[in-house]
């Protein structure tokens, strides 16, 4: 099957930096048991400056990272006002003084430093102005910077009606977006008023549960019983000790809400919902028993319990286990469900199911050997021998498919549709080199 490999790669980037808070712990009791409150000791010092002292250490500060980041000085005058609110500090300061103040709590941190990767692809709410047969995307990205911890990234591009991929070219800036927590417990992101472009914005984790990371991204844009357009992205968050899922909803990419799932099956990685809802019913694929592919509905979004079996691991090279490689794929022969097959190794592959377009719990047909599978060119990173992908666009007759090479970089490929189909084995047929039966396997042991 003809697989193009785009010539466009994202590597990770150290040279993209945001300003983000900078916590400091306390000082050890044992060395200093009589005051050790770091950040009152730091603020007393700045206040105890003359003025034209404090002028030429902002000054410093300034020439070193102003140019480096947009509205700088509102951006420390903002951690100044936090840092002020939760220490309960009075008294009024001079603008110099908070500028300085809150420089000295906030830090660069390289968020795509380490990696890139993990990526899913979307429509563009804004389809103008562009050539006949070519759409425009959103894509976003896992990006992980100092201790692992994972952000989300964006960028926006062109695929053109003979499948060619083309990406606007990435800002030198990047600022991280507004959080706030809602009383209903979601949080709610909003774009930076300094930034009008989605790819210089940066979703970083910001509830205990997200605090090492929002991980695998799976975007997709959702059409409402009214016809309205929104939307969602599943992913993982990862507390450093424990995961959860969560969803985000988005009407223009500039605010984003983010709100846990509940219930038992809420509880594992790699859930993906799909584009529309099914009599009342919203359906996700994901896995249940770190193995298998299940069929899940609910009538409450936010809340997920046990589903159906819909797929177990078959083939040898997804033998140790599979999952979904991102939301279903809406086509006039089915619905598309990417998939990750983990085999000898450790070794990721993707392939590809076709679920019923009316009954999803069906499977019609079933990729015997992966689509795309770790080459000697693109194997070794941070995880080697791993492709994935949290999500694919169809367009003019192609899978556009971008994902990610060994947890380090991304890649684009794309796959005529119709030869992807003409691929899948019935499911009601034998398939070429299935993996037997556990049963079958102990009887011809025993034997």
């Amino acid at each position: 099957m003809p697989l193009i490999q785009s010539s466009l790669r994202l590597l990770p980037n150290p040279d993209r930096v945001v300003v983000r808070p900078l916590h400091l712990a306390p000082e050890p009791r044992d060395i200093n048991p009589v005051n050790n409150d770091r950040v009152r000791r730091i603020i007393a010092a700045v206040r105890a400056m003359d003025g034209r002292t404090t002028q030429a250490e902002l000054a410093l500060v300034l020439a070193d990272f102003e140019s480096r980041h947009r509205e700088i000085r509102r951006v420390f005058e903002e951690r100044y006002e936090q840092v002020a609110s939760e220490i309960g500090l009075t008294g009024l300061l001079d603008r110099a003084q908070r500028q300085l103040i809150g420089a000295y709590f906030c830090h660069e941190y390289s968020f795509g430093a380490a990696a890139v990767m993990n990526p899913s692809i979307v429509p563009h709410p804004d389809q103008t102005g562009l050539t006949e047969g070519a759409m425009r995307f959103v894509l976003s990205l896992r990006a992980v910077g100092e201790g692992h911890i994972s952000s989300v990234t964006f960028r926006q591009g062109i695929v053109h009606g003979d499948g060619t991929l083309e990406l606007e070219p990435e800002p030198d800036l990047a600022v991280a977006a507004k959080a706030e927590s809602q009383p209903d417990g979601s949080v709610v992101f909003r774009r930076h008023d300094c930034s009008n472009r989605l790819d210089e914005m940066v979703l970083f984790p910001f509830t205990p549960a997200q605090r090492n990371g929002l991980e695998d991204l799976r975007l997709v844009r959702f059409e409402n019983d009214d016809g309205k357009l929104a939307y969602y992205g599943t992913y993982t968050a990862y507390s450093g000790a424990a995961i959860a899922s969560e969803i985000m909803l988005t009407h223009d990419f500039e605010t984003f809400e983010l709100r846990a799932l509940q219930g038992s099956a809420a509880r594992n990685k790699g859930m993906a919902l799909f584009p529309r809802k099914f009599d009342g019913d919203y359906l996700m694929v994901g896995r249940q028993d770190g193995e298998s592919l299940y069929l899940l509905r609910s009538p409450d979004l936010y809340c997920w319990e046990r589903g159906d079996l819909l797929a177990r691991p078959e083939y040898a090279w997804e033998l140790i286990q599979i999952g979904n490689c991102g939301s279903p794929i809406e086509l006039e022969e089915g619905w598309l469900v990417l998939t990750h097959g983990v085999g000898a190794m450790r070794k990721y592959s993707i392939g590809a199911l076709l679920l019923d377009r009316e009954d999803p719990s069906r499977i019609i047909g079933r990729t015997a050997v992966p689509l795309l599978s770790p080459s000697d060119e693109a194997r070794e990173g941070y995880v080697p021998n791993v492709v994935y992908t949290c999500g694919a666009l169809a367009h003019a007759g192609r899978l556009i498919m971008p994902y990610g090479v060994a947890d380090s970089s991304v890649s684009f490929a794309s796959i005529d549709l119709a030869e992807l189909l003409a691929m899948l084995c019935p499911s009601s047929v034998a398939r070429p080199s299935p993996i037997l039966d556990f049963a079958q396997v102990r009887d011809r042991t025993d034997a």
